[in-house]
C-alpha cells in the first residue's frame, strides 16, 4: 500500500542545549496537536499546540534566547504550558509527557492523515466504530460497503475516501506546480473553446503559484441555458479517464498523460535530482500519471465571485469575508451581498442583491483595497499592504535581463557555451553566468565536476568569446563562474587563487548525507563559514530540498540571511538564490521577505543543464512573485554592463 514516514518524537543529537532546531519543536507542536484530535481531546488545548506551531514555524529570532531569557510567553501564540514544554525540549532534550501520547495512538491513524479529506475525527469515529486501524483494514472496509452506513457517511463519503486512497498511492495527493500547470493550462484551454463557455479560468493552488498544486479548479462562466451542453461537451474530452461526478453547477473528472499536447518531458536535469526523485522508474510513473480537476461552472455575473473564491487561499478568503462583515455585506462565491436585503436567502438568489464585479478588481475596491495579485493571497500581509496601497510591484519575467547558474558540458551539461549563450540571446538577454561544477562533485561513483585547470582553460574560452561578441556590438557576455562544493566543514572546493579567477562563485551544498546527519546548530556555522569565504558570491539552492522527493537539510537559513546581510551592509556581495528548477524552489518563498529586508541581493537561477532548462527561469519568477519581490530586489535585473561592473569589484 502506501509508505508513510512514522511520527515519532525527535531524539536530540546533541550533548548540550539548545538540543532540538525551531523547525523541530514547530513540527512536534503539530503533530501534538493532531494527535490530540484523534483522541478528541479539548479544543483549546489542541489550539494551543496549533498555534504554537504557527508562530515558531515563522519566528526569525533565536527561540533558545527567548527561552533562556524569559521572553518568549511575551511572543503572541505562545502561553505558559507551551514555553515550558518549549523550555524543556532545548534546555533538556527531553518532551515532558508528550512520548504517552505517541505511544497511544496507532500508527495506522496517523497514516491515514495522509488520505485527502480525511480528517482527525472522522479517522477517530472509523476506529472508535469499526476499529480501523491502517489503510489497508481502511481500504477493505469500504469495498466490503461498511463505511457507507456509519452516521455522517454515505456511500458518496465511502467512494471519496476510496478515491483518497487511489490519489495518495499515486502521488501522495499533489504534483509539483511545473507539472500541475502543464495539466491545468491544457484543460483551462480545452474547457475555453468549448460553445457556451464565455471564458474559463485556473484558480486554486495552481493560480497561486504554490510549489506543489492538489486538485485543479477551473471556474468558467457559462450562462444557465448553456450548462447542460457544457457538462456533456466537457465529459467527451478523451483524456478524461474517469468521471467522478456532474451536477447542475460542478463536473469532477480525472486528467490522464494524453491531455498534454507534447507529453510529459521531464528534461536534462541534475542528475543528483534525477536519481533523488527515483530515476528511470520515477519519470515512467510521472508521464502515466494522473491528476484530479473540477470544473465550476457559474453564471457571467457572478465570474469574478467564483474565481476569488475558488483561487483561496482559505486564510485569505477567511480575512476578506470578515471585511466584508464589517461593511454590512456577505462574501461568498456567488457575490458581495447586501446582508440586509437578502435576509435568509442564500446562494444564486441572495447573490441578486450583490454589488457588481466585472473583475476581480471590482471586489477589492468595494472593500476599500488595491487589487492582490493571487500569489500573495495567503494571509500573509497582503490584506493590511492592500489598504494601505503599498502592495509591491512584483517582478516579471520580461524584468530579468539574464542568470548565474548554469552548466555546459564540462561538467553535466548537454550544451556548449556558444550553444547555451544563442539561446540566452534568443531570449533577450544582456549576459548569463556558467557556473559547472567543481571537481568534488561525485555522484554514482562518477567525477561530474571539472578540474580547476579545465575551469580556467574554459575561462580563457569565455574571454575571447565576449570579445568577439564586443566587436561585432553585440550586448552580450558570458560570466565565468563555479559552483563550488561547500565541504562539510564549511570550506570551498578548489583553492582560493582558482575561485579568484572567476566572476562569481555559487557555493552550493551536494553531499547531503553528511548535512543531514547533523543538527541545525553545525550545518548554521558550516554553511555561514562558507559565506564569508571572501571569495563566494550566491549561495545555491540554500536547503538542499528536493520538492516530494526529500526534505532539505537542518538549517537555520534566518541566521544565515542576518549574516549575508551584515556582510552586504560591510561592502561584500553576497547573494542568495532561488533556484529555479520546479524539483527545488529553493530558496523558499516564505523566506523571500526576509532575505530582502535584511539588505540581501537575491537571484533567480534556472541551474539549467541544457538550452530550453534556461527558461526554468521562469518558475522562479513565480515563487519571487510569491514572495513580495520586486525588480529592484533582484541581481538578474541589472544590465549586463551594470552586472560585469559589480562582479568586477
Amino acid at each position: 500500500m502506501v509508505s508513510i514516514k512514522a511520527w515519532a518524537l525527535p531524539k536530540s543529537r546533541r550533548n548540550k542545549p539548545p538540543h532540538f532546531s525551531k523547525s523541530q519543536v514547530a513540527t512536534v507542536l503539530e503533530q501534538v496537536a493532531t494527535l490530540l484530535k484523534l483522541k478528541d481531546a479539548n479544543p483549546f488545548r489542541i489550539r494551543a499546540y496549533e498555534n504554537g506551531s504557527r508562530t515558531i514555524a515563522s519566528l526569525d529570532r533565536d527561540l533558545w534566547e527567548l527561552s533562556e531569557s524569559g521572553e518568549i510567553t511575551g511572543v503572541k501564540g505562545i502561553g505558559k504550558g507551551i514555553a515550558a514544554l518549549i523550555g524543556e525540549s532545548l534546555g533538556e532534550g527531553t518532551w515532558g509527557d508528550l512520548q504517552s501520547l505517541y505511544d497511544e495512538t496507532p500508527a495506522g491513524m496517523i497514516e491515514m492523515l495522509a488520505i485527502p479529506g480525511l480528517g482527525p475525527k472522522r479517522i477517530k469515529q472509523l476506529h472508535d466504530e469499526l476499529g480501523i486501524d491502517s489503510i489497508d483494514e481502511l481500504s477493505a472496509a469500504c469495498n466490503d460497503d461498511a463505511i457507507s452506513s456509519l452516521e455522517g457517511f454515505g456511500e458518496k463519503s465511502q467512494q471519496k475516501i476510496l478515491d483518497g486512497i487511489d490519489l495518495l498511492a499515486r502521488f501522495q495527493g499533489r504534483r509539483r506546480l511545473n507539472v500541475g500547470l502543464l495539466y491545468g493550462e491544457a484543460f483551462e484551454a480545452m474547457v475555453a473553446k468549448i460553445d457556451g463557455v464565455e471564458h474559463a479560468q485556473l484558480a486554486g493552488s495552481a493560480r497561486r503559484r504554490r510549489e506543489t498544486v492538489g486538485d485543479l479548479d477551473i471556474v468558467a462562466a457559462v450562462k444557465p441555458e448553456n450548462v447542460e451542453a457544457v457538462t456533456e461537451a466537457i465529459l467527451a474530452i478523451p483524456d478524461i479517464t474517469e468521471v467522478k461526478g456532474a451536477g447542475d453547477s460542478k463536473v469532477s473528472v480525472v486528467l490522464e498523460a494524453s491531455i498534454l499536447e507534447h507529453g510529459m518531458d521531464l528534461g536534462t536535469i541534475d542528475g543528483g535530482v534525477f536519481h533523488a526523485i527515483g530515476g528511470d522508474d520515477y519519470s515512467g510513473m510521472e508521464s502515466s500519471g494522473t491528476i484530479d480537476a473540477q470544473v465550476r461552472m457559474v453564471p457571467p455575473h457572478v465570474f469574478a465571485f467564483t474565481l476569488a473564491y475558488f483561487t483561496g487561499s482559505k486564510e485569505h478568503n477567511i480575512r476578506m469575508r470578515q471585511l466584508a462583515i464589517d461593511n454590512g455585506l456577505r462574501l461568498n462565491e456567488f457575490g458581495l451581498i447586501d446582508d440586509e436585503k437578502a435576509g435568509d436567502l442564500k446562494g444564486l438568489e441572495a447573490a441578486k442583491f450583490s454589488l457588481e464585479a466585472k473583475n476581480e478588481e471590482d471586489i477589492y475596491h468595494h472593500l476599500g483595497l488595491d487589487w492582490v495579485p493571487p500569489e500573495l493571497r495567503e494571509d500573509m500581509g497582503e490584506i493590511e499592504a492592500a489598504l494601505e496601497k503599498t502592495l509591491p510591484r512584483l517582478v516579471m519575467p520580461t524584468d530579468l535581463k539574464g542568470s548565474f547558474h548554469n552548466h555546459t558540458i564540462l561538467s553535466d551539461g548537454v550544451a556548449t557555451l556558444e550553444q547555451m549563450a544563442a539561446a540566452a540571446m534568443d531570449m533577450d538577454w544582456e549576459f548569463l553566468g556558467i557556473a559547472d561544477h567543481s571537481s568534488l562533485l561525485n555522484i554514482g561513483g562518477r567525477q561530474i565536476g571539472a578540474d580547476a585547470e579545465d575551469m580556467l582553460e574554459q575561462g580563457g574560452k569565455i574571454r575571447s568569446l565576449n570579445e568577439l561578441w564586443s566587436d561585432g556590438g553585440k550586448n552580450f557576455r558570458l560570466l565565468h563562474g563555479a559552483e563550488c562544493d561547500i565541504l562539510s566543514d564549511g570550506s570551498l572546493d578548489y583553492d582560493e587563487e582558482t575561485r579568484r579567477q572567476l566572476h562569481h562563485v555559487v557555493a552550493s551544498v551536494h553531499q547531503l548525507s553528511t548535512w543531514r546527519a547533523r543538527d541545525e546548530v553545525e550545518n548554521t556555522e558550516a554553511l555561514i563559514k562558507a559565506i564569508e569565504d571572501p571569495t563566494m558570491t550566491i549561495l545555491g539552492h540554500p536547503t538542499g530540498r528536493i520538492l516530494q522527493s526529500r526534505d532539505g537539510f537542518d538549517v537555520d537559513i534566518h541566521a544565515v540571511l542576518r549574516r549575508m546581510g551584515e556582510l552586504n551592509a560591510e561592502g561584500e556581495l553576497k547573494s542568495v538564490e532561488i533556484n529555479a528548477s520546479p524539483y527545488r524552489l529553493d530558496l523558499d518563498w516564505r523566506y523571500c521577505r526576509f532575505a530582502r529586508d535584511q539588505g540581501v541581493p537575491i537571484c533567480i537561477n534556472p541551474d539549467a543543464h541544457n538550452t530550453t532548462g534556461l527558461r526554468d527561469v521562469w518558475f522562479g519568477v513565480q515563487i519571487a512573485r510569491k514572495g513580495w519581490l520586486e525588480p529592484k530586489h533582484l541581481l538578474n535585473c541589472y544590465t549586463g554592463e551594470e552586472i560585469e561592473s559589480l562582479l568586477s569589484k
